[in-house]
């Protein structure tokens, strides 16, 4: 006998109260959200309320932004006329994840040395008792709120009619707070974005003094002091980075001496001792984030653990080496383990802070 084809079972769908009790939420709590406008359920030839894979979806996004501290007004603001974004959800979730596990292995670190020297009868001292409240009122707020700007910049941009005859005054150079130099350049009606060591990007209006890049999620919005454009704003990996305007030289000035190190390759006075220290940190699971700027040591504490099990396989450092000064602006040199090479990269800042480290195969 000849079957017909099977047809695929039609989405399911659940009731509120369906769909409250399997996520742990109450009726009340979906009909607040419905009322603010964050949640708009499928209805029923008799009006009931019906919930699918897109309710889940937006009502995910909801839960995972308000545990980040978020209000339901500044969530309706972040989801207003844009559908739900999976992949965005998973990454804002997975990093918040990340920093608490992170956050209680530290924590379980210092109570663990904390008990062993009251185990020896060591009486604790001043600086332990301040670390471990520092610990013990520590919070994610931090953490979130990076969390929630990333994902904000990740969402998709529309790019906007603007007056391209105000363009020329975004054109110029400016300085970050790290010494990092950046350009704007206006050519044939388009704005382009060059950060020291990178490629040119063009950027796209969206708004009022506000722009956005198509290469990565990131955005640059300009600051105007009595109508004159006196700084920038990139808005990337959940920070928001400002740069003032600088004289016109400066960005020329800037390439010249990095063109000039790496043509010398001339490393950074000590690179070698603080590179060996930085591995030792990261070994050890306790890179030192205040020597680092707010970007980077968010990028670290990210990626600590899959750090920490490459640098164990590898196995004890042996030697470093300086190969050159990258076009990027970093000190590049070759690490010998016991087990295998790699190659790490770092830049510091005017200061001496870390801004970039990186670590590949040799």
């Amino acid at each position: 006998m000849h079957m017909p084809p099977q047809l695929p079972n039609p989405e399911p769908l659940m009731t509120a109260a369906e769909c409250a009790k399997r996520i742990g939420l109450t009726v009340r709590a979906l009909r607040l959200y419905e009322a603010r406008g964050l949640l708009t359920p499928q209805r029923t030839e008799k009006n009931w309320r019906l919930y699918g894979a897109r309710e889940l979806a937006r009502l995910s996004e909801i839960l995972v932004l308000k545990s980040t501290g978020l209000s339901l007004g500044q969530i309706g603001q972040l989801l207003s006329d844009r559908d739900s974004d999976l992949d965005a959800l998973l990454a804002l979730q997975q990093d918040r994840l990340a920093e608490q596990h992170q956050k209680t292995e530290r924590s379980l670190a210092l109570v663990s040395s904390l008990r062993a020297k009251t185990g020896r009868g060591e009486v604790l001292s001043v600086d332990d008792l301040i670390h471990l409240a520092k610990e013990t009122q520590m919070t994610d707020s931090d953490t979130d709120s990076v969390a929630w700007k990333r994902y904000e910049q990740m969402r998709p941009r529309t790019q906007v009619d603007a007056d391209r005859a105000t363009f020329s005054d975004y054109a110029g150079a400016y300085l970050f707070e790290d010494g990092l130099a950046a350009e704007v350049t206006l050519e044939d009606g388009h704005l382009y974005l060059r950060v020291i060591g990178q490629p040119r990007v063009e950027m796209f209006p969206e708004g009022e003094d506000a722009f956005f890049l198509q290469v990565v999620p990131a955005q640059v919005s300009f600051r105007r002091t009595r109508g004159a454009i006196e700084a920038l704003v990139l808005h990337q990996g959940g920070f928001d980075l400002p740069a003032k305007r600088a004289a016109p030289e400066s960005f020329a000035e800037a390439e010249a001496a990095l063109k000039e190190r790496a043509a010398r390759k001339e490393a950074l006075p000590g690179g070698e001792d603080l590179l060996s220290r930085v591995i030792a940190e990261h070994r050890a699971g306790k890179p030192d984030y205040a020597g680092m700027r707010p970007p980077l040591a968010q990028l670290v504490r990210e990626q600590l653990p899959v750090v920490i099990t490459e640098l164990e396989r590898l196995g004890d450092l042996e030697e470093l080496t300086f190969k050159h000064v990258g076009t990027d602006g970093f000190d590049v040199y070759q690490a010998e383990f016991e087990n295998g090479s790699m190659e790490w990269g770092f830049s510091l800042t005017d200061t001496g802070d870390l801004n970039g480290l990186y670590m590949r195969p040799a």
